[in-house]
């Protein structure tokens, strides 16, 4: 079963001139970025927001703040049914890649691939399964996730991903408003002050079903935690540049789309409940449509809905079960 499926991966720069593919997945919130009349400005400032933030966390052998460039690539990957004559793949996974430029040297540094991580079968079983489910009964759908997560366990350790990244993805997202967080441990030098949410959260699960553990820092300079799902050891896998290019790029996605919880006046303390409804906190000047990428999450989920796990319920169901994936 494990050769059913296989994978096309391409790449697309983030830049200022960046716009939306007709084929690309239009929750990401890189995408709700770059429409607009002021798209432009909109993806000049989150790109300035995220190398002045790698510049301020990164300020050995950097006295002017301006040593290092983050250049961002969106990875698009589409999965391929064999049983499919067609030969037209199904979009699965978007999500960014990071490299890092060292001006004073020429360098370049390979960061983390996850960031902004977004999924076509996760808008589904999010926005169209869970839904439709918690209308007539309480608790989860049998077999919540599980589907999802074999596909990305199945990506990420198949040979075309493994002959782009030498690392797995590490996703890094906002705290759950629904958790109680408290502080711990010691203070990483790059990834900051840890916490420990109260319980896993559903997306906690989700992402365990992902084979991806979690853990929360919140960085100097930042007001907030951040979560970080990923596998192995997050402090000894990455080098600091790396983390502080995951750190930067995410830190003002959510400083632009959940500005309550990470522009907020006061950093979080001992003990910290995000929350969205937070009044004391500072608006950017990027353009950011939160209505817009949940009506599209349930739009994107129809859409895999009807040209991926309706034509293939049967295979999917069978290789879903499987205990194994062999590639």
């Amino acid at each position: 079963m494990g050769t059913e499926f296989t994978f096309d991966i391409s790449t697309t720069r983030f830049d200022e001139d960046y716009a939306p593919s007709a084929g690309s997945r239009a929750t990401t919130n890189f995408a709700n970025l770059a429409r607009g009349e002021g798209r432009r400005q909109n993806l000049q400032g989150a790109l300035k927001m995220i190398d002045d933030r790698f510049n301020d966390l990164a300020d050995q052998g950097n006295p002017n703040r301006d040593r290092y460039g983050v250049e961002l690539d969106i990875v698009s990957v589409d999965l391929h049914v064999e049983a499919d004559d067609s030969g037209v793949g199904v979009p699965l996974i978007e999500m960014l890649d990071v490299q890092i430029v060292d001006r004073a040297t020429g360098d370049r540094i390979p960061g983390i691939t996850g960031n902004n991580f977004s999924s076509y079968v996760r808008d589904y079983d999010f926005s169209v399964l869970l839904p439709a489910h918690s209308a007539s009964q309480s608790g989860l759908p049998h077999g919540f996730g599980e589907l999802h997560g074999k596909l990305f366990r199945h990506f990420v350790e198949s040979a075309a991903y493994r002959e782009r990244f030498a690392q797995p993805p590490v996703v890094c997202i906002s705290v759950s408003t629904s958790k109680t967080y408290r502080r711990i441990g010691e203070r990483h030098p790059v990834l900051g002050v840890e916490y420990e949410q109260s319980d896993y959260s559903l997306t906690d699960r989700y992402f365990a079903k992902m084979g991806l553990q979690v853990r929360h820092f919140m960085p100097r300079g930042s007001v907030a935690p951040l979560a970080f799902y990923f596998e192995g050891d997050l402090l000894e896998d990455h080098s600091d540049l790396a983390l502080i290019g995951t750190i930067s790029t995410m830190e003002a996605f959510q400083k632009i789309y959940r500005p309550e919880i990470y522009n907020a006046h006061s950093p979080a303390g001992e003990v910290y409940q995000p929350s969205l409804e937070n009044p004391h906190y500072s608006p950017t000047d990027i353009a950011y449509d939160r209505e817009e990428r949940s009506r599209l999450a349930l739009t994107q989920g129809k859409f895999i809905a009807e040209h991926f796990l309706k034509p293939h319920q049967t295979l999917l169901e069978q290789w879903a079960a499987a205990p194994a994936l062999a590639l």
